[in-house]
């Protein structure tokens, strides 16, 4: 992509990473995993700081049970936003995802400052 040469600033310093796809895309299942090996492994993020959103375009027949993605894939948290149905639904996941990361930060923050004491 020609916006490589940008990623390293978009990724220092970050703390979490959304990555949406559009599920119905089969060369999008094929980049989410790379974004992730980019954005997440190589960083190194946890698992809980990256969120999957399968976004469905409005009057899309996409199946929302049965997107199964490959390994590594299938460990992240992943929702599905249909913003005709249910927006309130994924205000909801969107609101637990920020208070994780959160809560990531405070806890790295508090051991930072427990080595400096110590």
């Amino acid at each position: 992509s020609r916006f490589e040469t940008c990623w390293p600033a978009l990724m220092k310093d970050s703390h979490g990473v959304i990555i949406i796809f559009n599920p119905e895309l089969p060369s999008h299942l094929k980049e989410i995993e790379m974004w992730y090996s980019c954005f997440v492994q190589q960083q190194p993020l946890l698992d809980s700081q990256c969120l999957l959103v399968a976004h469905h375009k409005p009057g899309s027949a996409g199946d929302m049970e049965n997107l199964s993605l490959a390994y590594p894939l299938n460990k992240l948290k992943l929702i599905h936003s249909n913003l005709e149905e249910d927006p309130e639904d994924v205000r909801m996941e969107f609101i637990k995802y920020f208070r994780s990361i959160i809560t990531i930060i405070n806890e790295s923050r508090e051991r930072e400052e427990m080595s400096i004491i110590s």
